[in-house]
């Protein structure tokens, strides 16, 4: 669907205004279809991107500064959701042994199965979602790092 129909505008200024409506529009399409995904887990998007970043420390712990950095949104409140998280079982927190006034944060079995259960679900979720071909996969991904700079 075009960008014109999907918010009932018949035209934009210039082509750069209509990139950037677009980007915001499909990013928001995009969380809202995770939104649904994640809900069955009782997980937030925020709350799945603390998860895979904690995945990727295999093991090694993190302290909550560090995961506010990586977050894919950054407004987010990456205390809140690592509190939240630990009341679902999901992480451990302690206190980091090289400086007393950090908090290490460490995935736990239960994080780590919730994780490779939406997984299962993800790929073909994301395929679905994503109506492209590989090719113009590849191509949309070096457009939006080119965008980035």
């Amino acid at each position: 669907m075009r960008i014109e129909d999907a918010i009932k505008q018949k035209e934009f200024k210039d082509p750069y205004n209509k990139a950037v409506v677009n980007l915001l529009f499909t990013q928001s399409y995009i969380v809202n279809s995770q939104s649904s995904l994640f809900k069955k887990y009782g997980l937030s998007p925020e709350q799945y991107n603390v998860l895979r970043i904690l995945r990727g420390q295999k093991g090694n712990a993190i302290t909550v500064s560090s995961i506010q950095e990586r977050m894919l949104n950054r407004m987010s409140n990456a205390s809140r959701l690592v509190e939240k998280l630990k009341l679902k079982g999901m992480i451990i927190r302690r206190e980091c042994e090289s400086d007393r006034r950090q908090v290490d944060v460490l995935i736990t079995e239960k994080g780590l199965d919730v994780l490779a259960e939406i997984e299962k679900q993800t790929d073909g979720h994301n395929r679905a979602l994503i109506q492209l071909s590989e090719q113009e996969v590849n191509q949309l991904n070096d457009l939006l790092d080119k965008l980035r700079g």
